[in-house]
C-alpha cells in the first residue's frame, strides 16, 4: 500500500487514469456506432471491436465505482491486472482496426506510462515488456498471415522502443517525486512538530506573554499571563485591553513614550498581586502589534529579599558586639543597683524602667538577628485540613493560660504550597496579635482561623480573624514596614518578619476587614502545583 504524502497522491492519479480509460472506451464505442471513421474503427472485424469497446467500457465503470467507495489505493496486483486489461483490450481494438499502422497502438504508450508511475520496481518494466510483445506479436501475426507489410514491422518496433523510454522515464520521475514528497512531508512534519512545542513551551512559561493590536484586542496570552492579570477566559468572549484597566492605561502611556522601563502595577483580582510589565513592537505583515511581557514581581522581590538579607546579616554582626555587650552591662549593673538595701523606693521604680528598656532593646537585637539567620525557606505541599489541627494543637500548649481559638476549613482539601516551620512561626506572630488585641477591646483573647481554596486564583489562603479595633487608613500603608509599631513595648518586626516569610515562599499576606467589619489578615499561599 502506497502512503500518502502531500506531493504524491497515487491513489489521486489512479482515479485520473480510470476516468481517461472510461472516457477512452465510451468514446471509441460512440464513434464506432456513429460510423465516424469507418475506415479506422473494426474495419478488419467489427463485430469483435463492437463487443470488445463495450466490455472495455463496462470493466472501466465498474472499477471506478470501486474506487469511489475506497479512499485505499489497490494492492499491486489489482493495478497490475486493471493495467493488463487496458493492455489487451487496446490490442484487440488495434487488431481489429488494421494493426499498429491506424494509430491505435499508441494508446498504449498512456497504459505503459501509468503502469511506470503505479507499479513499483521491476513490475513496470516487466508491464512495459509485455506491451511491446503483444505488439510486436500483433505485427509479425499481420506481416506473415494477413498483409505482408513491412511498415508494420518497423512501426511496432519503434513503438516498442518507445513504450521502454516512456517506461523508465516515468520511472526515474515517479521515484524523484516520491523522494520529494517524501522530504516536504517529513519537514512538513517537523515544522509542526516545532510549532507544538512553540506552543508549549508558551503555555508553559512562568512570564506572561500577552499580544495585543492597534484596536486593543488581546490575540495572543498564554496561561501564566491570564493567571497573573486575573483574566477570565470562560465567558468565551473576545479579550482586550479593557478588561485590565491598569494595563490599558499603561499601554497608552507607553505608546505617547511617558511609560518608564518595566513599570510594576497592581492587578486587582482580591489580592492587589503586583506584576512587572514590559512593552516590545511587535511588527508583523504590516500589522503594529504590541508584545507584552508579564512577570510577577513576586520572584524579583525574593532575589532583592536574598540580597537584603545578605546585608542585614552583616549589619547584625556589629550590632550584636557594638550594642549587646553595653547594653548587658547596663542591665548587670542596674540589677546589682537595685540589690542595694540604701536606694529609696522611688529610684527603685527608675530602675524597673531601665530593666524593662534593657529587654526592650535586647528583643530587638534578637528579632534583627533572627532576621539574618533565618535559614532558606524549603516550600513543600501543606496539607492544611491536617496541618492547622497540629498546629493550633501545638500552640496552645505553648501557652501558660487558656486561649480561644476557633478553626474552619471551608473545603475538603486545601493544600498549599509553604515551608512548615515558617509557616508555624507566621501564623504564631499573627494569632499572638491577634489574642492580645481581642483581649484588649473585648476583654477575651478569642482568635478565628478560615482555610480554603480561592475560587478564582485556585489558591489555598488562610484567614486569621480577631476581635481588635483593626487597622485605620492611615497606619495601614506602613503596617508592613519595619520598626513601626502603635504600642509603646513592641518592636515593630513582628507583621515585618510575616511578610518576609511570606514573600520567601511567593506567598501573599495582607490586611482587610471581613463582611462584618472584623479585623483580618490574609495569607494567599503559593499555588500546589504552580510555585516559581
Amino acid at each position: 500500500m502506497e502512503p500518502l504524502s502531500p506531493g504524491y497522491n497515487p491513489h489521486l492519479l489512479l482515479r485520473v487514469y480510470v476516468y481517461y480509460r472510461t472516457l477512452l472506451g465510451a468514446i471509441l464505442l460512440l464513434m464506432f456506432y456513429g460510423g465516424l471513421a469507418p475506415n479506422v474503427l473494426g474495419d478488419d472485424n467489427p463485430e469483435l471491436f463492437m463487443y470488445t469497446s463495450g466490455a472495455y467500457t463496462f470493466i472501466n465503470l465498474a472499477t471506478l465505482l470501486m474506487l469511489w467507495r475506497t479512499r485505499l489505493l489497490p494492492s499491486q496486483k489489482t493495478l497490475f491486472a486493471i493495467l493488463l486489461v487496458d493492455l489487451v483490450a487496446i490490442n484487440l481494438l488495434m487488431h481489429t482496426s488494421g494493426g499498429v499502422v491506424n494509430g491505435l497502438g499508441y494508446l498504449t504508450l498512456v497504459a505503459v506510462a501509468a503502469g511506470a508511475i503505479l507499479l513499483r520496481g521491476q513490475i513496470a518494466i516487466f508491464f512495459a515488456a509485455i506491451a511491446c510483445i503483444a505488439l510486436v506479436s500483433e505485427s509479425i501475426y499481420r506481416f506473415f498471415y494477413l498483409t505482408l507489410n513491412s511498415n508494420a514491422l518497423f512501426s511496432a518496433a519503434s513503438l516498442g522502443v518507445l513504450m521502454f523510454l516512456i517506461a523508465f522515464t516515468f520511472q526515474y520521475l515517479t521515484r524523484k517525486i516520491i523522494v520529494s514528497a517524501r522530504e516536504a512531508q517529513a519537514q512538513a512534519q517537523q515544522a509542526a512538530h516545532l510549532q507544538q512545542l512553540a506552543q508549549l513551551i508558551l503555555e508553559r512559561m512562568r512570564t506572561g506573554i500577552v499580544v495585543f493590536n492597534e484596536q486593543n484586542h488581546i490575540e495572543l496570552a498564554n496561561q501564566s499571563a491570564l493567571n497573573l492579570l486575573a483574566l477570565n477566559t470562560s465567558d468565551q468572549r473576545p479579550l482586550n485591553l479593557d478588561h485590565v484597566p491598569v494595563l490599558s492605561k499603561r499601554v497608552a502611556e507607553w505608546r505617547e513614550g511617558k511609560q518608564p522601563l518595566s513599570p510594576v502595577v497592581k492587578i486587582d483580582n482580591g489580592l492587589t498581586d503586583e506584576v512587572r510589565i514590559n512593552f516590545a513592537p511587535l511588527e508583523t505583515d504590516g500589522n503594529r502589534d504590541i508584545l507584552v511581557f508579564v512577570e510577577d514581581n513576586r520572584a524579583i522581590a525574593q532575589q532583592a529579599q536574598q540580597l537584603k538579607l545578605a546585608s542585614l546579616g552583616r549589619l547584625t554582626a556589629s550590632i550584636a558586639h557594638e550594642i549587646r555587650n553595653p547594653l548587658g552591662a547596663i542591665s548587670h549593673a542596674s540589677q546589682l543597683l537595685g540589690e542595694s538595701e540604701e536606694i529609696p523606693l522611688h529610684e527603685k521604680r527608675l530602675l524597673d524602667i531601665i530593666n524593662a528598656h534593657c529587654k526592650r532593646v535586647n528583643q530587638i537585637i534578637e528579632n534583627v538577628l533572627q532576621l539574618s539567620r533565618r535559614r532558606t525557606s524549603q516550600p513543600r505541599q501543606v496539607n492544611l485540613g491536617t496541618w492547622l489541627p497540629e498546629f493550633l494543637r501545638d500552640y496552645k500548649n505553648s501557652k501558660s493560660g487558656p486561649v480561644d481559638i476557633h478553626y474552619q476549613c471551608l473545603e475538603k482539601t486545601v493544600i498549599g504550597q509553604f515551608d512548615p516551620g515558617q509557616l508555624h512561626q507566621v501564623l504564631g506572630n499573627l494569632c499572638d496579635n491577634g489574642l492580645r488585641y481581642s483581649n484588649t477591646t473585648t476583654g477575651k483573647s478569642r482568635v478565628t482561623l478560615v482555610a480554603g481554596i480561592d475560587d478564582k486564583l485556585q489558591r489555598a489562603f488562610i484567614d486569621v480573624i480577631d476581635e481588635g479595633p483593626g487597622i485605620s487608613e492611615a497606619q495601614l500603608k506602613h503596617l508592613f514596614e519595619p520598626f513601626y509599631t502603635t504600642e509603646n513595648t513592641g518592636s515593630g518586626l513582628g507583621l515585618y518578619i510575616c511578610k518576609e516569610l511570606c514573600e520567601a515562599n511567593q506567598a501573599f499576606i495582607h490586611y482587610r476587614r471581613t463582611k462584618d467589619g472584623k479585623s483580618c489578615f490574609h495569607i494567599q499561599l503559593a499555588h500546589a502545583e504552580r510555585a516559581l
